[in-house]
């Protein structure tokens, strides 16, 4: 399999270049499982974020997960905030929006829990992402943040893939190609 040699937050990782369709490929960024790069990368956004005021983190489910835990973990934020993909039985009368991402191959929810939600409300939200290509995903935490009464206080990821690196509204720390069937840059 071909790969794509990835330089972020002091760290190289090579990338498997997966298809997505016949026209477009991309670099398959997996934090799981990499303690040293999740520690690596959540300390270089919290850095980025340092001018940000902001009241909670906020992801969705599921690999930015342990990235926004230690972003957490080395700020000291007690609470954080998990849009999820499917309602839960803990969950009361969750709220949800559509969500539709590079990877995701079909139309999928988030869901947050109305508790959760009252904590949100009228609070300052920094959503964060491993990686923002089309955008779609963070257009749903945007809806789901003012949807529970939150306002979006900034948008970050690790990487910026294709277009998305060239949006004026998030901060990120790398941008990351899109490839061609043949592993040539987009």
């Amino acid at each position: 399999m071909a790969t794509y040699s990835m330089h972020v937050a002091g760290l190289t990782r090579e990338l498997p270049i997966c298809k997505v369709n016949d026209d477009l490929y991309i670099g398959a960024f997996i934090m799981f499982g990499d303690a040293e790069l999740t520690v690596a990368c959540a300390d270089a956004l919290l850095k980025l974020a340092k001018d940000v005021e902001y009241d909670y983190l906020f992801t969705a489910e599921a690999k930015s997960i342990p990235l926004i835990h230690e972003m957490a973990r080395q700020s000291g934020a007690k609470k954080y905030f998990i849009a999820r993909k499917g309602p839960k039985v803990y969950m009361p009368d969750p709220i949800s929006v559509d969500d539709q991402s590079i990877t995701t191959l079909s139309l999928q929810r988030l869901y947050l829990g109305s508790d959760d939600a009252e904590l949100i409300r009228g609070k300052k939200i920094l959503i964060v992402d491993d990686v923002i290509s089309t955008g779609g995903s963070l257009k749903a935490m945007e809806a789901l943040v003012e949807k529970a009464g939150g306002v979006v206080a900034g948008r970050m990821s690790v990487l910026a893939e294709g277009g998305a690196a060239d949006r004026k509204d998030i901060m990120f720390l790398e941008k990351l190609p899109m490839f061609n069937a043949d592993g040539s840059l987009k």
